[in-house]
């Protein structure tokens, strides 16, 4: 209950910035406030997955001082979508990525790993794009550092669940590939024309790594749940991919299109497409449900990508149509999957997943259960 009560401010944050989707699409939202369209990005990047990620691995670590990362980025969105000074939501946010990078201290005295260090780089990142957001740098030079902590995090959680089947070697390269990576987002700041190019090479470098290294290349082959969770990874890869790509060719900063086209590839394709293929796993672990597969669930990630490719188009077009329906649908595509979610949860039943202080094996890696983290 105390880790459902921790969630629910991700989940109004995420409620909150499709709201502010919708203000900026310029159609009818539910609430007006003009402060929900101006923080829909922070919302979403750092209100939603920020506290889901901190939760995660606040239960990894296994310690109630941990949970205050989460609270601190729960408080923080909550602070941003009501009527509260906004230096009090900015405020909480950047304590609450700290705590978040805090936890990572002694997960990697734990276990001293590369996907462990991974993660951690992901929270750095996190840390500093919420500093930098909060000192009222541009979203234009925040993004790149956001970036950095979703797919860095992201990274190193597809390393953690498939370290079974990846030798020492390939480990050792994701680590230098993520590291990369976090080098060049100073870059990004400085000189925003070569930062950019360097963050596509690096973006395109990693993930050529996890489409490489990654199970789902031969577990898209499979059914049910395996083959959910592949299909998801292999689409978040690609769109990971062109963000990457319009990196790398287009001019810095992004123009209009392209910014649009780059936010939406990463925080969409890409990171939402990967919490729709871990949550079958990630759920159980950190709220103690079950969520079996249910065939009903493949319609939310394929009406997102199919969206998004309309909203691509329509940037790459310059059509204001195809921008808008596209984004209608990416804001239904994530209602679908919240609805699904919740409605296979309840329809299961809340019975304990077994032991919940780390995520299970993940489907998609065909290998033996690990013990649970820090476990003997």
């Amino acid at each position: 209950m105390r880790r459902l009560v921790l969630l629910l401010p991700a989940g109004l944050a995420l409620l909150a910035g499709l709201n502010g989707a919708l203000l900026l699409l310029g159609v009818p939202a539910p609430v007006t406030s003009g402060r929900l369209g101006d923080g829909h990005g922070i919302l979403l990047a750092l209100g939603f997955v920020g506290t889901v990620v901190a939760l995660e691995r606040a239960v990894a670590l296994r310690r109630p001082l941990a949970l205050a990362a989460p609270a601190l980025t729960g408080l923080g969105a909550l602070a941003l979508i009501v009527p509260a000074p906004p230096a009090l939501g900015r405020a909480l946010l950047v304590a609450g990525m700290l705590a978040l990078g805090g936890i990572c201290v002694p997960l990697w005295r734990r276990r001293r790993e590369d996907a462990v260090a991974i993660q951690a780089l992901g929270a750095v990142a996190g840390a500093g794009g919420a500093i930098l957001w909060a000192a009222g740098v541009g979203m234009g030079q925040v993004l790149p550092w956001l970036t950095g902590f979703v797919v860095l995090t992201i990274a190193g959680e597809r390393l953690e669940l498939s370290r079974v089947s990846i030798d020492e070697a390939a480990g050792t390269r994701a680590g230098l590939l993520a590291l990369a990576v976090f080098a060049v987002l100073p870059a990004t700041l400085l000189w925003p024309a070569v930062g950019g190019a360097l963050l596509g090479v690096a973006l395109l470098a990693l993930v050529g790594w996890l489409v490489v290294h990654d199970v789902a290349r031969r577990t898209i082959r499979a059914t049910g749940l395996v083959r959910f969770i592949a299909a998801c990874l292999l689409a978040g890869y690609a769109w990971l991919a062109l963000a990457g790509g319009i990196w790398l060719v287009a001019p810095t900063p992004l123009a209009d299109g392209a910014y649009d086209a780059v936010i939406h590839a990463v925080f969409l394709g890409f990171t939402m497409s990967m919490i729709m293929a871990h949550a079958p796993v990630i759920l159980p672990a950190v709220l103690g449900v079950r969520m079996p597969y249910h065939p009903v669930m493949v319609v939310a990630p394929s009406l997102l990508h199919a969206s998004l490719l309309v909203r691509i188009l329509g940037d790459a077009r310059g059509s204001e149509v195809l921008r808008e329906v596209g984004g209608l649908g990416n804001i239904a595509a994530v209602l679908v999957f919240v609805l699904v979610t919740v409605g296979i949860v309840v329809r299961t039943g809340s019975g304990r997943a077994g032991r919940t202080d780390r995520a299970g094996p993940d489907p998609s890696a065909d290998q033996p259960a690990p013990a649970l983290e820090g476990t003997p």
